[in-house]
């Protein structure tokens, strides 16, 4: 009799799960092997036709039974191997490009920046940094030595400005060039009046000489340098530069006042026009001193230049101090005309060279000592004093495209679009401050 069918194991293939671990109770083969359930499923002993036939019937059932229950298992065991196969990594992102940042001088304009500012006389519009000639070839760590000056004095929110300066002091000149671009907006300096050409002016350059001297008068040095005199309190001027060399009244007034003797008017004259230099000083003993003399006031009359009426006259084709020396080489008799030609008469202040101080230039209008070619004089109508500024010269003398700083004036800069560039010490800064004028422009650099 053949072994009866497993019911369990019928529903639970109909159920629609995976396995089961027989079909009938008297199967204990591997489901793999069907001929072992042949073997267990055929009786052995010989019956007649009939009951063989009787015999095959229930055999074809419990066949066809197996044969379902062995392809359910097939299907359950690649269901099984396909949940079980490892899920495929998703695909690569494509890298993200790289954001390259936009050079400093290629930055766009600042969009709340507003587009022009209007002063007392000039006017500055909007510009961008890719504008400012030779911004990428400056060293600015020579301009940091400058700005440091600025930040000895209090100026309007200078306290943060000032830390960031101190802090980048002695960094790499990119750093400092890239705090620039990121704190500082520029903005071009233009005449509001110019009908062409607004943002072009003009560049001269001024130095601190350095001259011979004596303590007192003597035989080759008669010529007087005056601490400031007493002056009436009055609007009108004092002694002009004839009256002071012509008249009692004005040699009374200063006398005493003697800080020391040159030896050539001219030298006077260059010492008068500059506002400040070095002596060496001839004491009355005999020794030796170096002094400054800083500016100290005016007898209050506008400046004339000599230079300018030995052009007027026909008189010189060159009025560089050069060209003026050798003109009164070989007309010495008439020094004294073209002196007065200036009615604009200088007064200084002696002070001492101890220290630091030899290595630092003279003091400007601002109140800070000028650093050499890093400091201008400006009209502070256009530019206020401590201004950051690019500037950018390129005459015959010399290119100048570099970040200067505000810091002095002078009776003749005046005008919008106008600086005196302070050279240096000496004879070298003499030879290039008495031969510079050419164009220029500038750009205020503006805090953000």
């Amino acid at each position: 009799m053949p072994t009866p069918v497993n019911k369990a194991c019928i529903q639970f293939l109909s159920d629609g799960l995976l396995a089961c671990s027989s079909f009938s109770s008297g199967f204990s083969s591997p489901l793999s092997r069907p001929e072992n359930m042949v073997h267990q499923t055929i009786s052995s002993s010989s019956t007649s036709a009939s009951s063989a036939s009787n015999s095959i019937k229930p055999m074809q059932k419990l066949l066809r039974t197996w044969i379902v229950g062995s392809i359910c298992l097939a299907v359950c065991w690649l269901f099984t191997a396909c949940s079980s196969t490892k899920k495929k990594p998703p695909p690569p992102q494509a890298p993200v490009a790289a954001v390259v940042p936009v050079a400093p001088q290629q930055a766009t304009l600042s969009e709340t920046a507003p587009k022009e500012l209007t002063k007392a006389k000039s006017k500055w519009v909007l510009a961008s940094w890719a504008d400012l000639p030779g911004f990428n070839s400056d060293n600015f760590n020579e301009a940091w030595v400058a700005w440091r000056q600025n930040c000895s004095r209090t100026l309007p929110h200078s306290q943060q400005l000032c830390a960031d300066v101190n802090r980048l002091n002695g960094q790499a000149s990119e750093a400092q060039r890239k705090w620039l671009v990121e704190n500082f907006q520029p903005y071009r300096v233009e005449s509001l009046s110019a009908s062409t050409a607004p943002a072009t002016g003009l560049l001269t350059a001024y130095y601190e000489p350095i001259f011979e001297a004596s303590r007192s008068a003597k035989a080759g040095f008669s010529v007087p340098l005056y601490s400031l005199p007493a002056k009436p309190k009055s609007s009108a001027p004092w002694y002009s530069r004839e009256e002071i060399d012509r008249l009692p009244a004005a040699k009374a007034a200063l006398k005493g006042k003697e800080i020391a003797y040159l030896a050539d008017p001219v030298d006077a004259m260059v010492l008068h026009i500059q506002g400040s230099g070095r002596l060496w000083v001839t004491q009355n003993d005999g020794s030796r001193k170096q002094i400054r003399l800083a500016f100290a006031g005016t007898n209050d009359h506008p400046y004339q230049s000599i230079g300018r009426w030995l052009l007027d006259q026909n008189l010189t084709k060159d009025a560089t101090w050069p060209g003026i020396k050798a003109w009164l080489a070989q007309n010495p008799r008439r020094t004294q005309e073209l002196m007065w030609r200036n009615p604009r008469f200088v007064f200084f202040k002696e002070e001492a060279l101890n220290g630091p101080e030899v290595h630092l230039g003279p003091k400007g209008a601002m109140g800070v000592p000028l650093t050499a070619g890093r400091s201008i004089a400006v009209d502070p109508g256009s530019i206020p004093y401590g201004s950051a500024i690019w500037l950018s010269s390129n005459g015959p003398q010399t290119p100048l495209n570099r970040l200067v700083f505000a810091q002095d004036t002078g009776s003749a800069i005046v005008g919008a679009v106008r600086a005196d560039f302070f050279a240096g010490t000496g004879d070298a800064a003499g030879e290039l401050a008495g031969r510079l004028k050419q164009d220029m422009k500038a750009w205020v650099l503006l805090p953000r």
